[in-house]
């Protein structure tokens, strides 16, 4: 699970792509065409000898190179709130700070691993002290896993560490392009969801 602020603390590292995302403009060397004309008109896109358009050859190297630098960071994250947490269990603490309770069915699903994944990974966070279990009031033989206090507050001291960060680093990024940015990574999460 990928989300927009660690796209965000990766684009940091790639100093020529914010530049790109700011001015909408390929740099010298960048992987994307000019068109031809200069003018700005539409070119016919560009395809590959393996009849590969080259937009979206540079679109699968670019987030092959996010994807690996956001599992670095949230192990990093990860080791942040607790040294002895595991970087896939980052996730779920923080799906458990935005959404509140849940059932661990429904974490499963979301996160994409099965049960006893789940239930391994529910079981060392409980045992770290950053998540704790209540019966669901809905139906009496389920239960919800929710955040400690302790949890919730490592979790939410990280994230804002993190956040401050993303405020310095795109200081020179306007409001808008931030936005921006946002709201095509969530475009494309949604498409990559179905």
């Amino acid at each position: 699970m990928v989300y927009a602020c660690e796209i965000l603390t990766e684009l940091r590292r790639w100093p020529h792509t914010a530049e790109t995302f700011r001015t909408a403009k390929p740099i010298r060397g960048a992987d994307v065409h000019e068109d031809a004309n200069g003018d700005g008109r539409p070119v016919a896109a560009q395809v590959s000898a393996s009849g590969a358009d080259q937009e979206f050859l540079a679109l699968e190297r670019e987030l092959t190179m996010l994807l690996r630098r956001a599992r670095a960071n949230q192990g990093e994250m990860a080791r942040e709130v607790h040294p002895d947490l595991e970087p896939a269990a980052y996730g779920l603490l923080v799906l458990l700070e935005e959404h509140g309770r849940q059932r661990a069915t429904d974490l499963a699903g979301y996160i994409g691993v099965g049960k006893a994944t789940m239930s391994r990974q529910l079981r060392a966070l409980e045992q770290l002290g950053l998540v704790g279990r209540e019966p669901d009031p809905a139906d009496g033989r389920a239960w919800l896993v929710k955040l400690t206090d302790e949890g919730r507050g490592r979790v939410t001291r990280v994230r804002e560490a993190r956040r401050a960060r993303y405020v310095r680093q795109l200081a020179h990024w306007d409001r808008r392009e931030v936005a921006e940015l946002a709201r095509l990574i969530h475009q494309l999460n949604r498409v990559m969801e179905k």
